[in-house]
């Protein structure tokens, strides 16, 4: 009788163990994520015509037009780069002074 009363605080342990474990990983994994996700999102949708982008391959530019997914982006002083990029490549958007 005695060896089923500690089998079940074993057993009771280990899901607290678990449990503790995954509570754990989302703090230290998940939630960040998230809220990185969260900032990206915000960063996106405040980006405006106008506006010096840069992109996740290192190039600044200048936003000069926008649809809802994409944006095209002219590079340089050179008025005939405009390139077409989805929105999703952009990491830092500097608003201009006015």
């Amino acid at each position: 009788m005695a060896l089923a009363t500690s089998g079940g605080m074993g057993m009771g342990f280990w899901i607290i163990y678990i449990a503790v474990i995954f509570g754990f990983m989302y703090f230290i994994a998940i939630r960040p994520q998230k809220k990185e996700k969260k900032k990206q999102q915000e960063l996106l949708s405040s980006i405006a015509i106008g506006d010096s982008v840069l992109t996740t391959s290192g190039f600044y530019g200048v936003i000069i037009d926008m649809t809802d997914d994409t944006v095209i982006v002219e590079f340089g002083n050179n008025k005939n780069c405009r390139i077409p990029m989805q929105k999703a490549a952009i990491v830092q958007v500097e608003k201009p002074e006015v």
